[in-house]
């Protein structure tokens, strides 16, 4: 049976990668796109686990084959994730989540409308400042912008599928774990994974 495709996003400070690397080590049918990059490799980074580390001209050339739900470029370098990783992902029974920001989703909804999309959103606007500030090393001035694209992200919340408020970890948790789980009971899904069970039920009558 395929996987189902998830789109995750949310603003700076709401914890989604906290909760997204959660998610998967509870749930081993769940699995994060790798993205491409044509940024350089970081210390401690391994091609294939972070990234998948491309020149420009290797991105560029994806770009032409049309093997990208989505890309961008953020200053010099691009981000993207390449269609033909997610479908092997899918097709191994995988559910997929992408991380991505709100334009990311819309062009990857245009490609693949099925996409379930969810979005996380924090408890208050004082708790996302508090959780920006946390870091201790940013400037008043850098943490100000980061409160202004947060506020921006967020107000693309109502074009997701669902909506979930991360105020505490753990219910935060259960509640988008359960949204993966009620994916997996569709009649579709049910129909291709209990094909010959539903027939035999059914084929008495």
């Amino acid at each position: 049976m395929s996987g189902s495709l998830y789109i995750i996003s949310a603003p700076s400070g709401a914890g989604k990668t906290s909760l997204v690397s959660k998610l998967i080590e509870m749930d081993s049918h769940i699995t994060v796109s790798i993205s491409s990059t044509t940024r350089p490799m970081r210390p401690g980074e391994e091609n294939g686990v972070n990234y998948h580390f491309l020149t420009v001209d290797e991105f560029q050339e994806k770009i032409k084959q049309d093997d990208f739900l989505e890309h961008a470029q953020v200053f010099d370098n691009f981000y993207g994730t390449s269609k033909s990783s997610v479908e092997a992902q899918l097709n191994a029974g995988k559910d997929v989540i992408l991380e991505i920001d709100w334009q990311g989703a819309q062009q990857v909804r245009k490609l693949i409308p099925e996409a379930i999309s969810i979005f996380i959103l924090p408890p208050s606007l004082d708790e996302l400042q508090r959780r920006l500030n946390g870091r201790g090393t940013d400037s008043e001035e850098v943490i100000a912008r980061r409160m202004r694209d947060a506020v921006n992200e967020m107000s693309h919340y109502d074009e997701f599928d669902y909506i979930v408020i991360n105020n505490h970890f753990d219910t935060a948790l259960k509640q988008l774990h359960s949204i993966f789980s009620a994916g997996r009971l569709t009649k579709a899904k049910q129909i291709a994974q209990h094909k010959n069970l539903i027939d035999g039920l059914i084929m008495n009558h």
